[in-house]
């Protein structure tokens, strides 16, 4: 038997995507391969049982189906699943546009630290009661009243300045979300928006500086991104979902749930007109009861009435957006939903956007590791998210990498670092953290008075 490795060893660091949705549990594990590509070490799915509309329900199932995950991810991987990367969804994201100021001593060139310090402002922005900040992500910066620069690192300037997109949620569900994770035994490293996870997966950079609407239809939700310029945009989160066309069909055609699941995914049909008058589908009776049949056509009408609402939402969202004439590389459609026939030739319909439908198969390296079975089965659309979370774990990770070894860099003197750390602490302390293995060496310096506080 192979010896057993951590998860979060510094050397060719693997990490751990949790995609927690309201169909299925999914992690995965992984690192960057030689190739720059992500390499699937193990994969753990388990049912979803307490999730709701991508909000957690019952935090006891939601544990149980987590452990059930991992188990079977740390078996397939050989690693000991301790630190996740965990995504969020839900109809409570919100998210707002702000511009912040940086004001700097000296005009040398900006380095990330600064970058960072700015971000951390952004933090300590007063939101309604009950909602807390997730992610504060840059657009465009302005140096010295020099506007529409993207990356300011490495330029001259006194006074920075930048538009942020901050995205928000309740803070009940992020803490639903953490309590779920802790009482796994695991500790959260991230938290990430679903649709940034999976427009990671499935989109290149061609397309964000083109412009593009990243569409993940989910199980309880319909994420929306857009990207101009590459740069995001818009985000929106959808309350509906694969789940409730099944619903549709479940009480449309008189079925048991699991039958209506099974005819949306072997029969399902977003266009009726695609589909032949006579051709009729035999569900089985309920106990020794007559078979039923059902028309493919009016099965497929009844696809179609809620995935035209579906779009319509979505298109609502692009155009308050402000972008829909600037949509270059059009809609990109994926997650489980995405799987859906003819749904490529309905969005196209309601919207005039070209579509496609995205596949994560891009950034995976081919790896022993995994059976070809399972492997073949990550590159479906519904796991676009799940490799999107390690791609945005591997990202994380090495900018923090490049972040320390600018302040060290910098300030050789492990006072004068704890002094940079103090300013730039930012949310879950990420700062501290990254530099307290080099702190700590110091038996000078009480690196506990400062590390994790805010």
């Amino acid at each position: 038997m192979k010896p057993r490795i951590t998860a979060n060893e510094k050397e060719n660091p693997i990490i751990v995507g949790l995609d927690i949705g309201t169909t299925k549990i999914c992690v995965t594990v992984g690192r960057r391969s030689g190739t720059n590509k992500i390499e699937l070490l193990g994969v753990g799915k388990a049912e979803s049982a307490g999730v709701n509309r991508g909000v957690v329900a019952n935090i006891q199932k939601t544990v149980g189906s987590i452990r059930e995950a991992v188990a079977t991810a740390e078996e397939q991987s050989n690693v000991d699943i301790k630190v996740v990367n965990v995504g969020i969804a839900g109809q409570h994201i919100k998210s707002i546009q702000h511009r912040g100021i940086l004001m700097k001593d000296d005009d040398d060139e900006i380095g990330r630290i600064d970058v960072e310090r700015l971000i951390s402002d952004m933090y300590k922005l007063v939101l309604p009661p009950g909602e807390e900040i997730i992610h504060v992500l840059p657009q465009e910066f302005t140096i010295d009243n020099e506007p529409g620069i993207k990356e300011p690192i490495g330029m001259a300037g006194r006074r920075m300045e930048a538009n942020f997109h901050i995205i928000s949620g309740r803070v009940t569900d992020i803490k639903n979300i953490k309590k779920c994770v802790d009482n796994s035994d695991l500790e959260v490293s991230s938290l990430v928006l679903e649709p940034l996870a999976s427009s990671e997966a499935v989109l290149d950079e061609e397309e964000k500086m083109a412009g593009v609407v990243l569409v993940d239809i989910g199980g309880g939700t319909t994420d929306v991104a857009i990207f101009h310029e590459g740069i995001i945009r818009h985000t929106a989160v959808i309350p509906l979902g694969g789940n409730i066309v099944t619903e549709d069909i479940r009480q449309g055609c008189a079925v048991l749930r699991n039958q209506a699941e099974q005819l949306k995914v072997r029969y399902g049909s977003a266009l009726a007109d695609e589909n032949k008058d006579n051709e009729v589908i035999c569900v089985p009776g309920i106990r020794g009861r007559d078979a039923k049949e059902i028309s493919v056509k009016n099965l497929a009408f009844i696809i179609q009435a809620r995935m035209e609402e579906i779009i319509e939402h979505v298109y609502y969202e692009i155009k308050s957006s402000g972008y829909e004439d600037k949509l270059i590389a059009g809609i990109v459609i994926t997650g489980g939903g995405a799987q859906l026939k003819h749904l490529v030739q309905l969005v196209e319909y309601i919207t005039g956007i070209d579509c496609r439908i995205g596949y994560p198969n891009e950034y995976l390296a081919k790896t022993d590791m995994l059976n070809k079975q399972s492997f073949d089965e990550m590159k479906s659309p519904m796991y676009a998210t799940s490799i999107g979370l390690l791609i945005k774990g591997i990202q994380t990770v090495e900018e923090d990498e490049a972040t320390q070894q600018e302040v060290v860099g910098k300030s050789p003197d492990k006072t004068k670092v704890k002094e940079i750390a103090q300013t730039t602490n930012k949310k879950e302390s990420w700062f501290n953290r990254i530099i307290s293995d080099f702190i700590k060496d110091d038996s000078g310096i009480d690196d506990d008075s400062f590390i994790g506080k805010k």
